[in-house]
């Protein structure tokens, strides 16, 4: 697994300043990369998408701070801070910013998962 903390010391940090925004883009960062899923926080500036797709990996979407417009399946879901949703896999899903927003993304591969 790799990490965003490359020392391999702990250190508390808050999430929303782990991310800046950029004028007219979508900032991404890694936090933990494994085979089986990863962690990614996102800062998306007004106006930015990622358009309709789908992912063989469920994915929890956590909006740290501002608002998100997301689609699943056609279903229009309107996000705050603070808010979260599922993501599932196979299921094609977008991600608009009409404000300036910043995500936390956790997709896990759960196939042959028993629970």
């Amino acid at each position: 697994m790799k990490s965003a903390n490359t020392n391999g010391d702990s250190s508390a940090e808050r999430l929303s300043e782990m991310v800046e925004y950029q004028s007219g883009a979508i900032v991404s960062r890694t936090l933990l990369k494994a085979v089986n899923g990863s962690t990614t926080l996102f800062a998306f500036d007004a106006g930015q998408e990622l358009s309709e797709h789908t992912t063989p990996y469920e994915a929890l979407l956590f909006v740290i701070e501002g608002e998100a417009v997301v689609s699943i399946r056609g279903v229009v879901h309107h996000l705050h801070t603070g808010d979260v949703i599922t993501l599932p896999a196979n299921q094609p899903h977008a991600v608009n910013a009409d404000k300036q927003f910043k995500m936390l993304l956790v997709m896990m591969d759960s196939e042959g998962d028993e629970s």
